[in-house]
């Protein structure tokens, strides 16, 4: 009969196979013949971490080896999720202490895991392990340690049992946080399972990021359950400890008290999914091809990871392991976007992620800004749009440099990437050959390597994407990504409100539109102006109450069915404020003045010269971030 003794066992037995040393808890507690801990206190097996220090460090001073020993056990703080960032940063840039030779003060730093060679590393696999911590006792399924430090801490339950799930196992993980924090300050990954389900993610996720973890390749029928191929895949000494030095970060995130609608920050810790990791991985290697003096081709790839799966995170683990690849001696990272608001999104969520870096994030602010941070011997990431590139006069960028360890990471790959070609454009003096910004940033990097990141298909007609780029590295649907739980469905309804307009105006809207593509900062500025037409046609008033009528009813009579949220995407910024009015004339109730109340808000960028319409909807940074976090909970009424 299965029961959870033999669910443990079996698990302990695969990883034995992969490699592991197995030691049963009590015959390595402290009061066994054996004993690996110096007391029932301790989460950390002490002998095996000092003969890892020496074994990792040998040309290091035994007296630094001890000052970095030290610094594990005290972390300096009683905060859980402080001492784990704190113990992530030692884990993996290693521990800097300072010792005396020859009379002069030296820094040097003291590695605790081996990423280059992951057999260089000590994994054991501990189960019934003891630990008592404020007049608590516990009792846990199984915890991996490497180099006697517990990085992976399992719970397990038993499937034959209705009443143990994997969500009763999470719970189980909350509880131990509680009553024995002091083995999760070491912890880099959690998994919880019942022996035929599995699902994995860091410390401080919810349940709902939980997810499983899957092979590099799916396998019709597989027989093995997901236990199984996360124990062969995730657990496998090579992605683990890559798992953990590149794809493990930490971030602030904003959260509403319930109590008091007060926001506070609090940390959180983020571990790659398994698409994120195969794709990084493979993006790393394309990278090391594509970037070759001699043979590289300069033409990385497409990563396709629909929208709401992570995309920008996965951007950032490749960005952090490309910056530290030893055959990219040093390189630099241009972050491309074609919008500044999507330019200041990804530059926040790499912001966040400097310790990953090793390095901060840099902003060009103009044209003379990027040419200044890209006139380098090596090092850096940037972030621009792409275009800065578009020179002042002429038809050329100035080459800023002939680097091959240069890589451009565009956003949105196939929408602004491209205009090689001269084309004529009108002037007030009268007319000139343009091109694309795409050939004016191949003149300031004539030597880059181009990968492309993007949440949507490349059209099968589109032959410029791969041209440019090269080809898919990997692929992460829609479809994959709702069976995976990643991000929630998505249907869609053709609930179209036509625009009658005769043949002479949509000529002219054509030709304003063309006229858009490929333009520069300034080409885009006179545009507006001419696109005002068409905003006084999309936005006409008795179009807008037509909308509005079919959005409230349509909207209500989901809420019937079952509850969610809605977000209304318009052309313009007057567009969403005339909306708005229409809606709330016709559900008054959904208005508030105050920003924590009002089940309808306007989330928008303003000034104070802005019109009167737009007047009521001004808001500052801090307080669209009030306004995310009330959309975000379930519970609010916006």
């Amino acid at each position: 009969m299965l029961n959870e003794d033999k669910i443990e066992q079996a698990f302990i037995d695969q990883l034995v196979g992969q490699g592991y040393t197995y030691h049963y808890g009590r015959d390595i507690a402290p009061n066994s013949d054996n004993p690996q801990r110096e007391g029932f206190e301790s989460v950390l097996l002490e002998q095996q971490l000092k003969n890892a220090l020496r074994h990792l460090n040998p040309d290091v001073p035994e007296s630094a080896r001890v000052e970095a020993y030290q610094k594990i056990l005290n972390l300096g703080t009683q905060d859980l999720m402080e001492n784990n960032e704190r113990f992530h940063t030692l884990l993996t840039n290693g521990v800097t202490v300072e010792y005396n030779k020859e009379g002069r003060t030296k820094g040097i730093n003291v590695q605790l895991l081996d990423v280059v060679n992951p057999e260089n590393n000590q994994f054991w696999v501990v189960n019934q392990l003891v630990v008592k911590e404020n007049n608590n006792e516990k009792r846990f399924d199984v915890v991996i340690y490497v180099n006697g430090l517990p990085l992976v801490f399992i719970e397990l339950k038993n499937a034959t049992d209705e009443n143990a799930t994997v969500r009763k196992a999470y719970q189980q993980i909350k509880n131990y946080k509680t009553a024995v924090p002091s083995i999760f300050y070491y912890n880099s990954i959690c998994v919880i399972s019942d022996g035929i389900e599995a699902k994995t993610s860091s410390v401080s996720a919810p349940f709902s990021r939980f997810l499983s973890w899957k092979a590099p390749k799916a396998i019709a029928n597989d027989p093995r359950t997901e236990l199984q191929i996360l124990t062969e895949y995730m657990l496998n000494k090579k992605t683990l400890v890559e798992l953990i030095r590149y794809c493990t970060v930490f971030e602030q995130e904003e959260q509403k008290d319930d109590n008091t609608g007060l926001i506070f920050q609090i940390k959180i810790k983020k571990v790659a999914a398994y698409h994120q990791y195969y794709a990084v991985q493979k993006a790393v290697a394309q990278t090391i091809r594509a970037t070759d003096s001699e043979e590289g081709d300069r033409k990385v790839g497409v990563v396709w990871h629909t929208q709401g799966s992570g995309k920008s995170l996965s951007m950032v683990f490749y960005a952090g392991q490309i910056v530290t690849h030893p055959q990219m001696e040093n390189p630099t990272i241009v972050v491309l976007t074609d919008r500044n608001d999507l330019d200041d999104q990804l530059f926040a969520t790499f912001g966040n992620c400097k310790e990953l870096l090793r390095q901060t994030p840099v902003q060009a602010q103009s044209r003379d800004h990027i040419k200044e941070l890209l006139n380098v011997s090596g090092g850096g990431v940037i972030f621009t749009t792409i275009q800065k590139f578009s020179p002042e006069e002429g038809n050329v960028f100035d080459t800023l440099s002939e680097r091959t360890n240069i890589v451009v990471v565009a956003d949105e790959a196939h929408r602004s990437q491209y205009g090689f070609k001269a084309r004529v454009v009108d002037v007030e003096e009268g007319s000139e050959i343009r091109y694309g910004n795409a050939k004016y940033l191949r003149d300031a990097l004539p030597k880059a390597s181009y990968i492309g990141f993007t949440g949507t298909p490349i059209e099968k007609e589109d032959k410029s994407t791969p041209a440019v780029f090269g080809e898919y590295i990997d692929v992460y649907d829609i479809k994959q990504a709702v069976d995976d739980g990643a991000t929630v469905p998505i249907s869609y309804e053709s609930r179209l409100v036509k625009i009658k307009l005769n043949e002479e105006v949509t000529k002219s809207i054509d030709s304003q539109i063309d006229a858009i593509e490929g333009a520069t900062e300034e080409q885009i500025e006179k545009a507006k102006t001419k696109s005002a037409a068409i905003e006084k046609i999309i936005g006409k008033d008795d179009r807008l109450k037509d909308i509005a009528t079919d959005l409230v009813s349509h909207f209500e009579a989901r809420q019937k069915v079952f509850e969610g949220k809605a977000m209304i995407v318009s052309m313009s910024r007057k567009i969403c404020a005339k909306l708005y009015n229409e809606i709330i004339a016709l559900r008054p109730d959904w208005h508030h003045d105050d920003l924590d109340k009002g089940a309808i808000k306007v989330i928008m960028t303003s000034t104070s010269d802005d019109e009167a319409i737009l007047q009521p909807h001004h808001t500052t940074k801090t307080q669209r971030k009030l306004l995310a976090a009330r959309i975000k909970d379930p519970n609010d009424v916006l």
